[in-house]
This record gives structure tokens, C-alpha cells and sequence, in this order.
């Protein structure tokens, strides 16, 4: 039983997969300092921290992410987002 991965091991603690339809919210200590910040503003609107969001469409490492509220449907990088809690 020594040659089986632990169920706790690193590699299964890695966050879960996230697919088409998951609800999510951004990780700010991810995003910070990424290409995608970058290209916007630094400083992250609330509701992108907040949540929910849902992923449309995954393309790669990247997803589509429509937010709960009136404004244009963003993409971020899969390691930028988290499961949504609750």
C-alpha cells in the first residue's frame, strides 16, 4: 500500500476541474500581476471577487466567464478562477 498515492497527497488537493457551466469567482492573488491584469484595469471590480460567475465556454487553459450582472462576458485563465462556495 506504500506505492499508492495518499488521498490527501498534493496532487489531489490541486483545485477541482472546472467545466462548462461551473459557477466561479476570481482569485485576486492569481490574477494579480497576470497578462489579463494587465490589459485592464489593475484593480479588479468587486463583483469579479464576489461572484458568482459562470463558465460559458473553456478554450484551452482559458474559459469564458458571464457574470451575473449587465456588463460583456470576459476570459480568463482556468487558474485564475476558483469554485464559487456555497
Amino acid at each position: 500500500m506504500a506505492d499508492t498515492p495518499a488521498a490527501d497527497s498534493p496532487a489531489t488537493k490541486s483545485a477541482p476541474a472546472l467545466r462548462k457551466g461551473s459557477l466561479v469567482r476570481l482569485n485576486l492573488a492569481r490574477y494579480q500581476g497576470s497578462l489579463e491584469a494587465g490589459a485592464s484595469d489593475p484593480t479588479p471590480p468587486d463583483y469579479l471577487l464576489e461572484g458568482p460567475a459562470e463558465i460559458l465556454a473553456l478554450k484551452g487553459e482559458h474559459a469564458q466567464v458571464r457574470l451575473r450582472r449587465p456588463v460583456p462576458d470576459v476570459w480568463l485563465r482556468l487558474d485564475q478562477l476558483e469554485p464559487y462556495p456555497g
